[in-house]
């Protein structure tokens, strides 16, 4: 799933889809112990799926708490570089 699609969603749809992607992820390396997993690469992407998803569960949580404040800061650091 791609940045863009996630951040399309609210917070309570990403934590519902971090623990999917959580309990996917035990899934798929029970699999890969046993032997049974098809393409090992599947691991990858579920770990850096799950990791888009809390990244963007992070912005989004600092941003409400904030009110948008942070967001600007960050702009201008860059800006300054």
């Amino acid at each position: 799933m791609k940045a863009v699609e996630l951040r399309e969603m609210t917070i309570e749809e990403l934590q519902v889809r971090e623990e999917e992607l959580t309990e996917e992820l035990a899934r798929q390396r029970i699999q890969l112990s046993i032997k049974r997993l098809d393409n090992p690469l599947m691991i990858r992407n579920t770990k850096r799926d799950l990791a888009r998803v809390k990244t963007i569960i992070n912005e989004k949580t600092e941003t409400a708490q904030s009110g948008g404040s942070a967001q600007q800061g960050r702009k201008d650091k860059g800006a300054d570089a």
